[in-house]
């Protein structure tokens, strides 16, 4: 259903190189990014008392094509399954059809990698086997700091702190990465093939106009009751992210409040191609995540501490919801009593 080296042709001409970079510099960056994944472990887990194995996950400094790549393998585990339900719809493609159709596809996925593949500038991928893998993509993060004029061993180190997080939460809390994964599954179950409008490009064309996300398109009503307990630990791992970052920060980066600043504002996105593309991709929900899930870990914090608020990763149960993540006093109610 999609060709996957298409994707990755495509949306690794779309992202780019990024900036121009010396080939010592180059080395510098890389070595700095992986010296600063290792440094970060301790603190996140002096901060957030999580504690994770040391490199249980490797972390791989990229460039914007090798991220790309790394989501086109991750995008696949998630898609394929779901193409074939859709294919339920008419039928499972052939001859001309399947040829043209895949690559088409591929092509509609490689531009979203691609207008990614510029912007990201980490992540932890839990597709990766065995046990999920850090991603920094090296041009991407020394673009944007020089973007916002920041000090560079101050910004790297402050990225490796959000994204070294993210590898504890899945490292640390060994049933996160299962769970996720159930709830994907749950999700692309409750796709209903006869549901997929055929007026889809008119839709999407409409909504491109007005609000919504791609998502919320797609979305039937037990989709959504998914995607509400997704949108909840998703705000949870991102807002524990920023929190973890900005806790840590001031002890470690003299630059930290400087470059909050200056990094909020540019989370909201420049130009009105940006800003649409972000509204049809789901990315302002993204940005809410982290605003959000950032307020509920704050909240729980001031009210019973640290190992109060580690409760929720002790089971899926303790999990915030969607609408606790709105009020946390809901979730300290029932979760700590």
């Amino acid at each position: 259903m999609v060709d996957w080296e298409t994707a990755v042709s495509i949306g690794s001409r779309i992202a780019g190189d990024g900036p121009a970079v010396g080939a010592a510099e180059a080395r510098d960056v890389v070595a700095e990014l992986r010296e600063g994944a290792d440094r970060s472990t301790a603190l996140v887990r002096e901060f957030t008392g999580l504690h994770a194995a040391e490199r249980t996950a490797p972390v791989l400094v990229v460039d914007r094509p090798g991220w790309v790549r790394a989501n086109a393998e991750a995008f696949s585990t998630i898609i394929e399954p779901l193409a074939a339900k859709l294919s339920e719809k008419k039928g499972p493609p052939t001859g001309l059809s399947k040829t043209v159709g895949s690559k088409i596809t591929g092509a509609e996925v490689g531009f979203l990698l691609g207008f990614l593949g510029g912007k990201v500038l980490g992540q932890f991928d839990p597709f990766a086997e065995p046990a999920g893998r850090l991603l920094l993509v090296a041009p991407n993060i020394v673009h944007v700091e020089r973007e916002l004029e920041a000090d560079p061993h101050d910004f790297r180190l402050w990225v490796c702190l959000h994204e070294e997080t993210h590898r504890v939460q899945f490292t640390a809390v060994p049933w996160m990465r299962d769970h996720l994964f159930a709830e994907i599954g749950r999700l692309i179950d409750a796709v209903k093939p006869d549901a997929i409008p055929d007026d889809l490009g008119r839709r999407i064309s409409e909504m491109v106009r007005g609000e919504g996300s791609l998502l919320d398109l797609m979305s039937t009503p037990e989709q959504k009751e998914v995607v509400d307990r997704l949108t909840g630990v998703m705000s949870l791992l991102e807002g524990h992210a920023d929190v973890v970052m900005d806790g840590v920060g001031p002890t470690v980066i003299p630059s930290v409040k400087q470059i909050r600043k200056r990094f909020n504002e540019r989370r909201k996105g420049v130009g009105v191609l940006d800003k649409m593309l972000r509204r049809l991709l789901g990315l302002d929900q993204k940005m809410a995540q982290y605003r959000d899930g950032a307020g509920f870990v704050r909240a729980v914090v001031d009210k019973a501490g640290m190992d109060g608020f580690n409760a929720v990763w002790e089971r899926p149960e303790h999990l915030p919801t969607k609408t606790e993540i709105h009020d946390p006093a809901v979730w300290v109610t029932r979760v700590l009593g």
